[in-house]
């Protein structure tokens, strides 16, 4: 029972309250209700999954989140008299009798709600009471209630249901297509004759059946034929009402559209593939907007340290230091050597030249790879501030040497004795260097910043390494809060008013609390870093695609390939962006509830890094997430195209030595 008991728990905490449900006396009544106890023989191990699961009849027992964010709606006072349509397995009805006073449950099938019955009153609910009957009409008898609960999606709101609500009462209830998704209705009475009606979010139930219902065949029933009431405004409709037209990246009126985040302190800009040109090109559209007119000057990307401040050297026309190597040389090349990336950066040069130095844009790194580089850096930097330093740290950092251009290898060596040493060492160094802060950074601070994050991605990449031998969540959770970190020491460098924008995957800048990252495998990232720290003042801002070209390689350290995208899935949020035929725009979730609401229930969403395999793209490149949860807003772009990666022949004439790519 304790394994159980952990498992309640943890659907509690992931699956219920990290998606929002809030109420206490709700959270803890999921907390005390046994589901295993009420699914069928051979499914107690799925009972605290976050998804419906069979029963008899060819009925289903709601996912736990359903559940819950019904009752929360519900507003359920502990005097409260209830009606439940749809006894089913008599879980919500267990759940609804921890917070009200009764709980009248009604059932069509008498064999579901025989089998109920006894399992409530083994389990002592007895303030449950089950009947057997046509829900649709409700228990006139036992009316009025002050909350029915709907289990079951009908066409609309049967009459008899909403007369038997009590002066005040809440009805929760699905309507909408048979075959299709519904929406999640609550109707609160307010006088006798008046109600009121809002919209909670899309869901997907089993079809009401009864005489205020749908008919068994699938068509409605002859006493609820009301003409032009079956069924509310398609939620394809309200993303085509909704959207935002993007205008060229380059019309003054796009930048206008991003005028709406000139409050935020951070901006957090995704993409759904590494190898999409247009995903580029909108962020830097939006970048030069925040950066030329709302005071933003750190932009900071999911790219190694190292590397990317050679791009800031030459993007704020810094004197080089350390070892002058070509950044991005690394798999995948493209990601950043493309040219898409270089125009932007050389239009960061030429903004950056008409500004004294304090006042530049900056170009940084968050990422943990590319530790050589990093300990080349911090070796030179010492070299030229403190020969006697220099000369420890590489004493220090000796032991990852054979590791430093294949650290992915590092895991397995660090399993014996002789190489244990390496994590003490390192942190020593990071230590000794931020120490003496006020001594190296008095006359060059970009210069110290430099050396001192190097030196802590060292310490962190060695952990990484080591970790990542053993799979699973530590290694990601390592990766991304490093780079949270990362992002608070240049924001604190920068000083108390700096403002930053964030270029990374969608599955690092998108809350992982709610998405599989968070729900399923334990993992966290940036983006609820960001707004667990934050809050409002952190914006972020999704990508999504429907098909197109993408670059990408069949495996890791592969050669870049220009592959096709293929069509989104029938069941994913980008199919539904592409039926609402939205060539191109965009939605802020924070302006428009209904349509929040309406998205809210996840569905699957499409995730291309580095690694594209169509073959299996189900498998590798889906998963369930809520995504106005996830995002703040969202910006679609229907067909896109790969990158272009950069070589000689696109080097401009007349380019400086200190061009960023070393061509």
């Amino acid at each position: 029972m304790t394994e159980y008991a952990d498992l309640r728990d943890r659907m509690v905490d992931i699956q219920l309250a990290g998606r929002g449900i809030r109420d206490p006396r709700v959270l803890e009544a999921m907390r005390r209700v046994p589901r295993e106890r009420f699914v069928e023989a051979g499914f107690e191990e799925f009972a605290y999954e976050d998804s419906a699961l069979p029963i008899a009849n060819d009925q289903t027992i709601s996912q736990p989140y359903i559940v819950a964010a019904m009752v929360e709606a519900a507003e359920l006072k502990s005097t409260d008299k209830v009606l439940e349509v749809g006894t089913g397995s008599g879980y919500a009805a267990a759940i609804a009798s921890r917070l009200a006073g009764t709980v009248h449950t009604i059932e069509r099938h008498a064999s579901l709600a025989r089998v109920a019955a006894e399992r409530l009153d083994l389990l002592g609910y007895t303030n449950c009471m089950v009947h057997t009957g046509d829900g649709t009409r409700g228990l006139a008898n036992e009316a009025p209630f002050d909350a029915i609960l709907v289990a079951a999606g009908g066409p609309s709101i049967p009459e008899a249901l909403k007369r038997q609500l009590a002066i005040g009462g809440r009805l929760v209830i699905p309507v909408g297509n048979f075959a299709d998704e519904q929406s999640l209705l609550r109707i609160s009475r307010r006088t006798a004759t008046d109600y009121d009606e809002e919209t909670l979010g899309a869901v997907r139930f089993v079809p009401l059946i009864g005489e205020q219902g749908w008919a068994e065949n699938g068509t409605r029933s002859a006493s609820n034929l009301t003409p032009g009431h079956a069924r509310s405004q398609s939620v394809t409709d309200m993303i085509q009402a909704t959207i935002e037209p993007l205008p060229a990246f380059d019309d003054p009126a796009f930048g206008a559209l991003l005028d709406r985040f000139e409050h935020s302190r951070l901006v957090l800009l995704g993409e759904a593939s590494h190898g999409t040109s247009e995903f580029y090109q909108v962020r830097a559209a939006i970048t030069r907007r925040l950066i030329e007119d709302h005071g933003f000057t750190i932009v900071a990307v999911e790219a190694d340290w190292p590397d990317a401040a050679a791009i800031d050297r030459y993007v704020r026309d810094r004197v080089r230091t350390g070892p002058d190597e070509p950044p991005f040389e690394r798999f995948p090349t493209w990601m950043w050597r493309n040219t898409d990336v270089v125009a932007f950066v050389d239009w960061m040069r030429g903004y950056n030249e008409q500004r004294p130095p304090g006042n530049r844009a900056g170009f940084f790194g968050l990422d943990i790879y590319n530790m050589r580089s990093s300990i080349a850096a911090v070796l030179a930097y010492l070299d030229s501030v403190d020969p006697e330093a220099a000369a420890v740290a590489r004493e220090r950092y000796g032991c990852l040497t054979p590791w430093q251009r294949e650290p992915s290898t590092y895991g397995r060596a660090v399993l014996t004795k002789g190489y244990r040493r390496c994590e003490a060492e390192v942190i020593r160094q990071c230590q000794d260097i931020l120490n003496k802060q006020l001594a190296y950074g008095a006359s060059d601070p970009d210069s110290f910043l430099d050396a001192a994050q190097n030196a802590r991605l060292i310490a962190a990449a060695e952990r990484y390494y080591r970790i990542m031998y053993y799979g699973g969540a530590e290694s990601w959770n390592l990766r991304d809060t490093h780079m949270f970190e990362t992002l608070g020491h240049i924001l604190q460098a920068h000083g108390a008013q700096s403002k930053a924008v964030v270029w990374a995957h969608n599955s690092h800048i998108g809350d992982a609390r709610f998405t599989e990252m968070g729900t399923v495998r334990n993992e966290l990232n940036i983006g609820q870093l960001c707004r667990q720290k934050f809050g409002d003042a952190a914006s972020l801002i999704g990508f999504g695609t429907h098909t197109g070209t993408v670059a990408a390689a069949s495996d890791w350290d592969g050669e870049m390939e220009v592959m096709r995208v293929r069509p989104s899935r029938a069941d994913s949020y980008e199919r539904l962006f592409h039926e609402a035929s939205a060539k191109r725009g965009m939605i802020e979730f924070r302006r428009h509830e209904a349509l929040r609401r309406r998205l809210i229930e996840p569905r699957l969403e499409r995730f291309i890094g580095v690694i594209y395999r169509p073959d299996t793209e189900l498998q590798s490149h889906y998963a369930e997430a809520s995504l106005p949860q996830q995002f703040d807003g969202f910006v679609w772009l229907d067909e896109t195209h790969a990158v272009t990666p950069f070589g000689p022949e696109h080097r401009r004439p007349g380019a400086p030595d200190t061009y960023p790519f070393g061509l």
